[in-house]
């Protein structure tokens, strides 16, 4: 990049009447761009993004209630504003027919036999739904007079080769798992077919890497076919982008390059290279001589976005000569707007039953003073009540607000209005709680219809349910009894009725639900016409003993045994998972926001929640995060929420490299803090309305045993909105782990882009949550890289200087076992010491365990060699282990960690990188 020598590209807009509008003219270089996002410290939720900077008002233009300006009436409070840098090119990819890049046939794209493919993209869909999930990538391929040669796919979210021999003919292979997605989107992928093994047969082998420039790491098995195979040599063109001349889904993002190869890891026959290209060119040669033409809606861009946010104030300011006027703008992320407000949500049945059209709908969530139910229906009078009705008595229903206590003989009548044209069946549902069975039959529902039975009543007693109906004259036409069990006046209660017009019979089923499962149920068939429902009008039984009710609708369709209007939200959603929570909400407040969840590969299911109370909306995603253990943060790239899975946390691989020693790269001052800040010894984490468990250190340098055994007491109490008591245990334990870490800290570390510009690139995909790592740290400062997480990020960009600082926490902790690996499937020892001193230079140790186990010895675990240990700060690597009983001879190499010293009797041994259990 030009930058530092020409000014940083930077690129200002509001969205004015709806259309991103330049504005980087207006916008003062007299004063450095600020920009925050992230959150300060670990246990503290994310900061709204902030935005400062000011603007040339001299004109009035950015005065919103100036009608001189040609913006008057299209900005104001919460205007959007986004801001972008210059960057690496890429192909922009938009996901449209006819999108990408291509360049036409030649004989050296003709490849017949072994093919290396390999592309490199930040994509929004590298994994896609629906029927015929594959998304083009990359290809030779027209069905249009059988000219298929080859292309790439993503399939399922997993890389897909397929080819022809013959232009008609298809062989295909799928890689045998899926890539684990990075929070960046960015990824490269290849493969290779070998098309003769030498074994009869083909192999396919896929691929993985951060970017085409490597390191490339296999993908799962190789994949082969019996028979060897060939390439056809079609005369279509290779495509980037829509690749195919079929319907599959496009790629939507960015394209960074492509390579193909005549051979595996043969010579070049394309590759282009988009992060070179002019933004805005339309075509470009590639270093092998091919000509590219970017197709459709693609172009060549270079923007990449640090902030996209709101104005939410335009104070205007000027000099005393009226001669200097401008505006200091100071915008916030999607945040800020959400904390602002607190109303809560509705309940969740509130949420949910109004979305499947009932014909009425009586909550019952009013306020204690309440003399009637109101109806949120448009067109739906309030239910009108008599005798006994005491609202907001029992919250004990997890999808509810607190519902009504209703006395023996209390009565309820809600008109019901007609439904649409031609609808035959109906259904009424109510939820319901008693202290005890009625010992004789007592009305739980009823209501009047338009059909042959003109009233329908449910009755329940101890042990039988009965459902009656009557005809217009009063005739019973329907009497139907079935043994019912005490689970069905135990805890809250669903019923539900159905009826269907069926030929000349009306057939009818009525179902008990317990809240979280079914209670069984009985159906029957009266002759005549269901017609439909009327009015609801119940005078509860004089025998019903402490009944509360609500949520009594009204269907115009019959839910079936599922009862799809009540399903889950009867309890609150209760063992959701938390990443389910946040997407559900996020979709049914599409309106309110977005949010993208970032869970690598296909993973375990986030920790199961408990039930959804009333909240305001970000409440309940930062509860849902809080159990998970996740980040949710704000996308930088638009006006949405990013949650970070937990499990993306574990095990990254560094999204930034510093060297200490490399001029510009890490800024003064880096300054190590060892304070007792995020010391947490004594956890016990609770569930809301449930039980608790504690997690305590007891031994070590961070126990809560007193200096100098160790620290004293750092307790910590919280209360988690989680699905199931046992989950407390682990929580607390792996809250303990992070609260006991002991390594320094690095609150801040500083990049000076302007003096290490071959920096950006790989800071502009930084994401929070994010590795970075410092090598060759000062011989002040303990051996070996610092691991650190990016917890926020803070920009100043001035014309000349781009300075950033990270907040960061240490990466450690985070990174946990693995069943099976070299390195990080190793368990720490119980106890292991020296068996007797070491100078300096001793490749031999003795190391005497106690109480066991023994270390593996490498006569019999060949395969477990090398590992390393730490002895007094220096790391050694063991290659070899003789002697079956505790106490043993290794033989080492001194200094990996470039220290090397003597060690006395006695000294402590211990794994380097022990595993650890994730939560």
């Amino acid at each position: 990049m030009a930058f530092p020598s020409t000014p940083l590209d930077v690129l200002v807009e509001l969205q004015v009447g709806g259309t991103w509008t330049d504005i980087t003219a207006d916008s003062y270089t007299r004063s450095p761009i600020g920009i925050e996002c992230g959150r300060s410290e670990e246990s503290v939720r994310t900061n709204p993004g902030r935005l400062t900077l000011e603007i040339n008002n001299r004109e009035g233009k950015y005065s919103p209630r100036n009608p001189r300006s040609p913006y008057y009436g299209l900005i104001g409070r919460n205007t959007p504003i986004r801001l972008s840098v210059g960057g690496p090119s890429y192909l922009s990819t938009t996901g449209a027919l006819g999108s990408g890049a291509h360049t036409p046939d030649t004989a050296a794209l003709d490849v017949t036999g072994d093919i290396d493919i390999r592309v490199d993209a930040t994509l929004d869909n590298w994994r896609t739904t629906g029927v015929g999930p594959s998304v083009d990538l990359v290809g030779k391929w027209s069905t249009t007079g059988n000219q298929r040669s080859w292309m790439l796919q993503s399939r399922d979210g997993k890389p897909h080769l397929e080819w022809s021999p013959d232009g008609s003919t298809v062989l295909q292979a799928d890689a045998t798992v899926m890539p684990v997605l990075p929070v960046s989107r960015r990824m490269a992928w290849r493969v290779t077919l070998d098309v003769n093994n030498g074994a009869g047969g083909w192999t396919a082998t896929f691929y993985t890497a951060p970017t085409i420039a490597g390191p490339w790491t296999q993908l799962g098995a190789p994949v082969t076919g019996a028979g060897t195979t060939s390439i056809f040599t079609s005369t279509t063109e290779l495509k980037v982008g829509d690749a195919t001349n079929l319907t599959f889904a496009k790629p939507i993002g960015r394209v960074h390059a492509a390579e193909v190869r005549n051979g595996i890891g043969g010579a070049l026959v394309a590759a282009p290279d988009f992060t070179t290209q002019t933004p805005g060119a339309g075509s470009f040669t590639d270093s092998t001589g091919k000509v590219w033409t970017v197709l459709g809606t693609s172009t060549i861009g270079n923007r990449y976005t640090r902030f996209v946010g709101e104005v939410s104030s335009w104070p205007a300011r000027w000099d005393v000569s009226g001669r200097d006027v401008w505006v200091p703008i100071e915008a916030a992320g999607i945040l800020r707007r959400l904390g602002q407000g607190r109303k809560s949500l509705d309940s969740t049945l509130r949420r949910r039953i109004p979305s499947h059209s009932p014909l009425a709908y009586w909550p019952c969530e009013d306020d204690e003073g309440a003399t009637q139910a109101y109806s949120p229906i448009r067109g739906v009078a309030p239910l009108r009540l008599t005798g006994g009705w005491t609202f907001g008595q029992d919250d004990t229903l997890a999808g509810s607000s607190p519902l009504p206590a209703v006395e023996p003989g209390a009565r309820m009548r809600g008109t019901v209005p007609a439904p649409p044209a031609g609808t035959t069946q109906w259904s009424v549902h109510m939820l319901y709680a008693v202290d005890t069975a009625p010992a004789s039959d007592a009305e739980f529902l009823s209501w009047t219809t338009s059909g042959t039975v003109r009233r329908w009543r449910i009755l329940q007693r101890t042990g039988v349910g009965t459902v009656q109906g009557f005809a217009a004259d009063g005739t019973q036409i329907v009497n139907a009894t079935v043994g019912i069990g005490s689970d069905v006046f135990t805890g809250w209660q669903r019923l539900q009725f159905e009826a269907e017009q069926n030929g000349a019979n009306v057939d009818w089923s009525l179902f008990w639900f317990n809240i979280g499962g079914s209670a069984g149920g009985f159906s029957g068939s009266v002759a005549g016409s269901v017609g439909q429902v009327a009015l609801v009008d119940t005078q509860f039984g004089a025998t019903v003993s402490g009944l509360r009710i609500g949520h009594l609708s009204v269907l115009p369709v019959g839910d079936g045994t599922d009862a799809a209007a009540y399903r889950d939200a009867d309890h609150g959603y209760s063992n959701e998972p938390a990443t389910d929570r946040m997407e559900r909400l996020a979709a049914e407040e599409s309106a309110t926001v977005a949010l993208t969840v970032f869970n690598g590969s296909v993973p375990a299911a986030s920790e199961p929640l408990g039930p959804q109370r009333p909240a305001s909306l970000l409440d309940l995603l930062q509860d849902a995060a809080d159990c998970d253990g996740g980040i949710l943060y704000e996308d930088r790239a638009s006006s949405s929420l990013v949650y970070r899975d937990r499990r993306t946390l574990y095990n990254q691989a560094p999204a930034l490299v510093l060297d200490y020693t490399a001029e510009g790269e890490v800024g003064p001052p880096l300054e190590p803090v060892e304070d007792d800040q995020r010391t947490r010894n004594d956890v016990t984490v609770s569930r809301s309305g449930g039980s608790s468990s504690r997690a305590v250190r007891s031994t070590g340098p961070l126990s809560v045993q007193p200096p100098p055994q160790g620290v004293g007491v750092y307790d910590e109490s919280v209360t988690l909105n989680l699905g199931a008591d046992h989950q407390t245990e682990h929580i607390a334990g792996w809250r303990l782990h992070l609260g006991t870490w002991d390594e320094a800290r690095y609150p801040t570390v500083r990049l000076m882009l302007h003096a290490a510009p071959h920096l950006i690139p790989a800071y502009l995909t930084l994401k929070i949550g994010d590795r970075i790592q410092i090598t060759n740290p000062p011989t002040w400062l303990p051996p070996g890289p610092i691991d650190l997480f990016v917890q926020g990020i803070a920009e100043v960009i001035d014309q000349y200087t781009w300075d950033v600082t990270l907040t960061c926490t240490p990466a450690g902790p985070w990174t946990v076992g693995v069943v099976g690996d070299a390195v990080r499937g190793r368990i720490a020892t119980d106890g292991c010491t020296l068996g007797g001193a070491v100078s300096a230079s001793a490749t031999s140790f003795t190391l005497v365990s106690s109480p066991g186990p023994r270390w593996v010895d490498s006569a019999a675990y060949p395969s477990r060699f090398p590992f390393d240990l730490l002895v007094g700060g220096e790391r050694v690597r063991v290659t070899a282990v003789t002697g079956t009983t505790l106490t043993q001879t290794a033989t080492v190499t001194r200094a990996v960690n470039g220290i090397s010293k003597a060690h006395a009797a006695g000294a402590d041994v211990q794994v380097a990188d022990p595993a650890r259990i994730a939560l």
